[in-house]
């Protein structure tokens, strides 16, 4: 019985352990991530993400914040090759996916990076792009409707899409709003998952005034 004991506190003790080094390297990289200024400052973010992820193997936000931090570092920096960074990001997300499927927060961001690519052609991409980025969304939507962001996504992108396609200022308002409503309600599960959003959609939202 005192061996079964000890064998039980020594478990608790790794988990607890495991789970600490988990939660420093993501409130580092968090941290990180907030103070980027720069494309530089934000990919080493990513690639610190990256390394919490490989060290850690069985978690799916460190990928997550890893694919969130190379989408931004593309916006960033104009001189970028959005098409490779895109395949970098795709492989962020599949393997967040494996650990982490049906996720909400995971087909936000394959939204984020269809519109990444969009951009590098509009004229020709954003057919097929865009169905890819809707249906992300519309994913996103059924798998968590109390999520804002899917919400918010969807009205910033609608914003720069005319209005004979469907698009245009009063849809993307309407969306905004109920951004902006479920923002209120919204709580994340961990101080780690994502909480991000509100801000943008305020801004976005006084865009369609």
């Amino acid at each position: 019985m005192k061996k079964m004991l000890v064998i039980i506190a020594m478990f608790i003790i790794g988990t607890v352990a495991a789970q600490s080094k988990f939660e420093a390297g993501m409130g580092r990289g968090l941290t990180q991530f907030k103070e980027a200024k720069s494309a530089e400052e934000m990919l080493a973010a990513a690639a610190f993400f990256e390394r919490v992820a490989d060290a850690e193997k069985d978690k799916w936000l460190p990928y997550y914040y890893a694919a969130q931090t190379n989408i931004l570092a593309a916006w960033m920096n104009p001189k970028t090759d959005k098409d490779k960074v895109a395949e970098k990001i795709k492989e962020l997300i599949a393997k967040a996916e494996t650990l982490e499927p049906n996720n909400s927060e995971l087909n936000c961001l394959k939204q984020m990076v269809a519109v990444l690519q969009l951009t590098v052609d509009p004229m020709s991409r954003w057919q097929s792009y865009g169905t890819v980025a809707a249906e992300a969304i519309a994913k996103a939507k059924a798998i968590d409707p109390t999520n804002p962001r899917p919400y918010m996504l969807e009205g910033q992108y609608q914003i720069n899409v005319p209005e004979a396609f469907g698009g245009g200022k009063a849809v993307a308002k309407k969306l905004l709003e109920k951004a902006l409503v479920l923002f209120d309600t919204f709580k994340p599960a961990s101080p780690f998952h994502p909480n991000w959003g509100k801000e943008q959609a305020v801004q976005s939202l006084a865009a369609c005034q």
